[in-house]
């Protein structure tokens, strides 16, 4: 729509499955730039007009802009002073400074612009048309020739064209012009007409419009001409937007009727295969996007329904760029609307069969990992306006004009260029998360990473800081859609604590930054509940134990369906609803909610299935699926709500509102936690509360849309016993979805797991610790860095934790002793290092080799051989010996009988994960 504002996208990428065993590489690396985009997203150095853009062209390595403007300046930062640019400007394709080649475009009356610029065939030629009167003071009528070699206007060439010329296409011979006039040189060309490219006489070529043209392209073998604008007729042929004509005649060969009528083609390309349109329209049921049709037979191929008014296409090696501020392409099955794109790339063609037509048409290639951004700008305030391609010494560059006034953020206006080299942007820095539910086994997970001109990532994962990874998986993702990609770790050791970073890397070879740390303690007995819930194939199970935002993990086996926090809610809300099991995550009842970010449909039976607490009075959406993200849901149904007064409604939507509902007293916001399930399949709809069913229907279908999941709020309007808010004031946790319905006997089994006591960890970091040094024999190291440990001569290093007591009704069921090798090399060691009681007293203040204390025999735990390199390392120790100690303070030392010393950070150390630990797992007697 030509003013219609906003975006934000889902578009379905494939993503690296999760897999095992150090050092596993899932798939090859990325190549720089994904395949098939040519361009990277990264600008450069552009001197930019004070105005606007609105047609390029280019010779030799020159690109000619014209436009609306008088002057031209350096980039932000950029040497040289403003030149004058009298709506035209030359500039070198590879640095991007103006030439010495200077035209100044005028009019007696208004405001001239230039409109149109094209190349003759063999680049001599710049023919120019818009609105004006003189070229550098030669006389001309809203169209001209330009030598470009001197850079002069050809006095000869000047048909006399009385309104704006708003396109131009070349054959060797012919130049082909579209707009608003209806005459040439006094003869009838309404809108469109034909000029000798060399002496500007009228050709015969008639192609009569009702309204202005816009566009105009030759096929590639000359015999046709490709006409767009806003006619409704051409040569009394009743054809809307678009029109094939014979390009010696103009006699009409293919008409079109499938353009809505408040919509208008703005723009026309060709390739060797086909032709594709850019769309424009204003009003409810428009047209914005773009078409592909065969140049066989000038039918459509396929069509890209986004909103969002497309101003110019462009194809070059199977790619289509286009410049538009596409806000809503829920129709073309991607993102739903909201903020605006700008500059996208999709294929021109599907590879293999496309798909089956929806509602009449064929939807196009979905968009490639092409992403730079811009902004509305100034005008008419719809960004970038027109695109085209130069070469200099081998170096491909995507220019681009308008009248956005940013791009990547950075002001630049009217003017920018993409190079085919130089990629030099790093991807987004991963957010991960890492959990285990079962011993042996972790599941890193995280929300992959943007980068805009590569979608097709690399992630490398980083284990208890090495500096070498365990796993790397490749991954795609667009800067609309971020699904979460996960690796199965499954060398972790029960009771053991493990961390986790990963890293991004592009195809050409920049790298993000680690992400934050992700710490995870392997439980030493299956975890009941969410074991349960992975069992039961759960294809979404989101946790809500994140601790950094905006991200929510997706802990199911296989889904990677994360989720995204809108306006911030809680984390980490304790106590959550499962014994033992996590935190929640609370909601203001006003603004916040969670999406999950991959675009989907949902199958004939599902399962919708979380846990609440709550005491609001104006109730609120726990669950359900709607076809927007961050706006108010259009489509919205198979959900589970609250009504003021506390009672619970499971809706489904399949002509009319078809609910189940708890009883008119049975209300659950009484500030405790609630278990709430919904299922649909063969069997109808049902409803369960804690356990118990509260109701069935016998409804089995349901509105088919493709949407997202909501936690917390999105639209209620039209259901009934509608709440005050749409949005749920309270805790939520544990939600789940499955691609089937669950029996009633999983529905209670899932509420009594939830209350079996589950093993909880207590991780306790030593309260004192130093090391003694035979070397230096009456020296206290209580306030080191950084601690060693060696046999001959001796270092010994001593450790005291305060032991927390077993919780009420468990027992110690593991140990563990943590330690991290420091930064300095050698700090490994090929010895084994035994963990031993201390019997006698000590303190980090005093103790010297001259007055180490006493150790006991009889050893703890043992580290083997620990490798260079910064790293958590971990052992088991006695948990008979450990379980005698708990409630009380206890010292262990670190001894060796070998040469190699080992070094360790202390407590006082600032480096991440750096002090000892104790990791102790407790669980039911």
């Amino acid at each position: 729509m030509r003013r219609s504002r906003g975006l934000t996208a889902a578009l379905v990428l494939s993503l690296a499955g999760a897999g095992t065993g150090i050092g596993l590489v899932l798939m090859p690396e990325a190549s720089a730039i994904t395949a098939p985009v040519a361009f990277t997203a990264d600008e450069l150095p552009t001197w930019q007009p004070n105005g606007i853009v609105f047609a390029m062209a280019e010779a030799n390595g020159t690109v000619f802009a014209g436009g609306t403007f008088s002057a031209v300046r350096p980039p932000e930062g950029g040497a040289g002073a403003e030149q004058e640019a009298v709506n035209f400007v030359a500039l070198d394709a590879a640095t991007g400074n103006p030439t010495s080649c200077k035209l100044a475009f005028t009019v007696g009356d208004g405001t001239a612009t230039v409109r149109a610029l094209t190349v003759s065939k063999d680049k001599k030629t710049l023919y120019a048309g818009g609105y004006f009167g003189a070229v550098n003071g030669t006389p001309v009528s809203s169209l001209a020739a330009i030598d470009i070699e001197t850079c002069t206007p050809k006095a000869a060439f000047h048909p006399a064209f009385p309104a704006t010329v708003r396109a131009l296409a070349v054959t060797d011979d012919t130049l082909y012009t579209a707009g608003d006039f209806g005459t040439v040189e006094g003869q009838t060309r309404e809108r469109f007409a034909a000029v000798d490219a060399t002496s500007g006489a009228v050709k015969p070529f008639t192609a009569n419009a009702d309204e202005p043209g816009r566009a105009v392209a030759v096929t590639p073998d000359g015999k046709n001409v490709l006409l767009g604008g806003d006619f409704f007729s051409v040569n009394g042929s009743n054809t809307h937007a678009l029109a094939v004509v014979n390009a010696a005649t103009g006699a009409v060969a293919k008409t079109y009727s499938t353009i809505p009528s408040n919509s208008v083609v703005k723009t026309i390309a060709t390739d060797d295969t086909g032709f594709y349109t850019g769309n424009e329209g204003s009003g409810g049921g428009v047209f914005d996007g773009r078409i592909g049709l065969r140049l066989s037979d000038f039918s459509e191929k396929w069509r890209d329904r986004c909103l969002g008014a497309t101003q110019w296409v462009l194809p070059y090696q199977g790619v289509l760029y286009s410049s538009s501020h596409a806000h809503d392409c829920s129709l073309n099955g991607e993102w739903p609307d909201g903020k605006r794109n700008f500059l996208l790339a999709q294929p021109t063609n599907y590879e293999g069969a496309a798909p089956a037509p929806v509602d009449g048409f064929v939807a196009s290639p979905r968009k490639l990992g092409w992403h730079p951004t811009a902004n509305d700008g100034i005008g008419e305030g719809i960004g970038p306006r027109v695109m085209t391609i130069a070469e200099k010494s081998d170096v491909k560059y995507m220019w681009v004009g308008g009248e956005f006034t940013l791009i990547n953020g950075k002001a630049q206006q009217g003017l920018t260029r993409f190079a085919s080299t130089g990629d030099v942007g790093a991807p987004t820095t991963p957010v991960a998360s890492a959990a285990s539910v079962k011993p042996g086994e972790v599941q890193v997970r995280w929300r992959t990473s943007y980068d805009q001109d590569d979608s097709k990532l690399t992630y490398r994962i980083y284990r208890n800081g090495s500096a070498t990874p365990i796993a790397t998986v490749v991954a795609d993702s667009v800067e609309w859609e971020r699904p979460q990609a996960s690796w199965t770790d499954t060398t972790a050791k029960a009771g053991q604590s493990y961390t986790y970073r990963v890293t991004a890397t592009d195809g050409a070879g920049n790298t993000s930054a680690l992400s934050a740390t992700a710490s995870v303690t392997v439980p030493a007995s299956v975890q009941a509940y969410p074991n349960q819930v992975r069992a039961d194939g759960a294809n979404l199970y989101w946790r809500y134990d994140d601790t950094v935002s905006p991200y929510v993990a997706d802990s199911s086996v296989s889904g990677n369906t994360s989720g995204i926090q809108v306006n911030t809610p809680a984390l980490r809300q304790t106590p959550g609803a499962v014994s033992g099991a996590g935190t929640a995550m609370g909601f203001n009842g006003t603004s916040q909610q969670v999406y999950s970010d991959r675009r989907q449909t949902v199958s004939s039976a599902y399962t919708i299935e979380t846990w609440f607490k709550t005491n609001t009075t104006r109730g609120g959406k726990l669950i359900g699926f709607g076809n927007n993200t961050t706006r108010n849901s259009g489509s919205y149904d198979k959900q589970i709500y609250m009504t003021n007064t506390g009672r619970l409604v499971f809706g489904v939507y399949n002509g009319s509102t078809r609910t189940v509902s708890t009883g008119l007293f049975d209300t659950y916001n009484d500030n405790k936690w609630h278990h709430v399930v919904g299922t649909q399949g063969p069997a109808g709809m049902a409803l369960y509360v804690d356990g118990q069913s509260k109701g069935t229907l016998n409804v089995t279908d349901f509105q088919q849309y493709a949407g997202y999941w909501h936690v917390g709020g999105d639209n209620l309007a039209g259901w009934p016993t509608r709440p005050t808010s749409n949005f749920f004031a309270g805790q939520i946790d544990e939600t789940a979805v499955y691609p089937k319905a669950l029996t009633a006997a999983q529905v209670k089994n899932h509420f009594d797991l939830a209350k079996t006591v589950a093993d909880t960890v207590s991780k306790v970091t030593a309260t004192e610790d130093t090391y003694i040094n035979q070397g230096a024999p009456s020296t206290a190291n209580g306030a080191a860095t950084s601690l060693a440990v060696r046999g001959t001569s001796a270092y010994e290093t001593y450790l005291r934790f305060d032991v927390p007591a077993a919780p009420a009704g468990t027992v110690l069921k593991s140990a563990t002793l943590q330690v991290k090798t420091t930064t300095q090399t050698g700090a490994g060691t090929a010895d084994t290092v035994s963990v031993v009681p201390v019997t006698g007293t000590w303190s980090g203040t005093s103790t010297t080799f001259n007055n180490k204390p006493t150790l006991g025999t009889t050893p703890l735990g043992t580290f083997g051989a620990i490798p260079d390199g910064s790293a958590v390392q971990s052992t088991p120790l006695d948990t008979a010996a450990v379980t005698a100690v708990l409630g009380s303070s206890y010292s262990m030392a670190l001894t060796s009988t070998g040469t190699d010393p080992l070094w360790i950070w202390s407590k006082e150390s600032t480096a991440a994960d750096a002090a000892p630990q104790l990791v102790l797992t407790f669980g039911p007697k």
